[in-house]
């Protein structure tokens, strides 16, 4: 006869072991890097927030042009008939908000001052964002290159860091502006104004991409995984681009996100001093200065402007931070 089986204590231990693991294997996933800054992001209430309204903006100057039409608003149609020809300020209460008109009327014009601002909305974008690029990509390179080889090649680029960060970028961006009449590069118009205002604000602030970057690729470059790298035989571009750049995302993205709006408030300087964008192109700073003339007559046309401003910078600053703190590797 065939002895029957016997269980061993370590058999019958190993075996409850074996089912819990079974059982718990499938609910136990692997985080990313991407999935856990997420969850760091979603705690912040605040950051939340600004990336909400971040969202709203972009989607509003988006469809900027469909937002007219479809309630019927011309940014450039002038309405007399709701402005009082002896005071010429808006009829009615708060600068002559009403259904029709639920931000008020321009002074003097009676342009609808929501049709202006969501007219405003994508060209201070398209001029933060396309400036914001054209800085992160001059930046990243000239950093990452700098970081990497070192030596006479860093010692160069940093003097050229350096030269950059001492010119006079508010002078230059004025100078320049205020010569361009007419046509220019075979552009003209609003085209020729957006692409210039976003070539001086893009390029001539690079340099602080560049030296975030650089301070990164320096403490990443003496990495094991560099080091893999060049032992299994890898090159320079290899290295640069498949590996130190993967690792600089996040120092990148959120210094890009803190950049737009700082840019946001140069071109409406800019367009404030009356050498950005020129009317009747409806843009934030515009919408500034020609309110501080009619300041007495309507303070609403000066507050609106300056609200949608703040709104938006305020926005996208929260949004970096928070990103920052969710990126951060020695966060909690």
């Amino acid at each position: 006869m065939t002895a029957p089986i016997e269980t061993t204590g370590s058999t019958a231990e190993a075996q409850p072991e074996a089912v819990l693991t079974g059982a718990t294997q499938s609910q136990i996933e692997g985080r990313s890097l991407g999935r856990i800054a997420w969850t760091r992001f979603k705690r912040d209430k605040v950051a939340m927030a600004g990336g909400v309204v971040v969202i709203l903006l972009v989607l509003i100057a988006i469809l900027s042009k469909p937002i007219q039409a479809m309630f019927g608003l011309d940014p450039n149609d002038f309405h007399q008939n709701l402005v009082d020809p002896a005071l010429l300020a808006p009829k009615g209460s708060f600068g002559g908000i009403s259904w029709s008109h639920p931000l008020g009327v321009e002074p003097q014009t009676g342009r609808d001052i929501l049709a202006r601002i969501v007219e405003g909305s994508w060209v201070s974008l398209v001029v933060a964002a396309g400036s914001t690029l054209l800085s992160v990509v001059i930046g990243v390179v000239m950093g990452v290159v700098a970081g990497f080889y070192g030596g006479w090649v860093d010692s160069g680029i940093s003097r050229l860091m350096d030269t950059f960060l001492a010119f006079p970028l508010l002078l230059f961006a004025i100078s320049i502006s205020a010569s361009l009449q007419g046509n220019a590069f075979g552009l003209n118009g609003l085209t020729l104004r957006i692409c210039v205002l976003i070539f001086v604000i893009g390029f001539f602030n690079w340099p602080y991409m560049g030296r975030i970057v650089r301070a990164q690729t320096l403490s990443l470059r003496e990495r094991e995984f560099v080091e893999a790298a060049r032992s299994l035989g890898a090159r320079g571009p290899f290295i640069l681009f498949r590996e130190l750049l993967p690792n600089l995302i996040a120092p990148i993205l959120v210094y890009s996100t803190l950049l737009i709006p700082t840019n946001i408030l140069f071109e409406a300087s800019l367009s404030f001093l009356g050498v950005g964008i020129q009317p009747p192109q409806a843009s934030w700073g515009g919408m500034l200065s020609t309110a501080v003339d009619l300041y007495q007559v309507d303070p609403m046309f000066m507050i609106i402007p300056g609200l949608a401003i703040f709104i938006t910078v305020l926005a996208f600053n929260l949004l970096g931070d928070g990103l920052r703190d969710a990126l951060d590797p020695r966060g909690k």
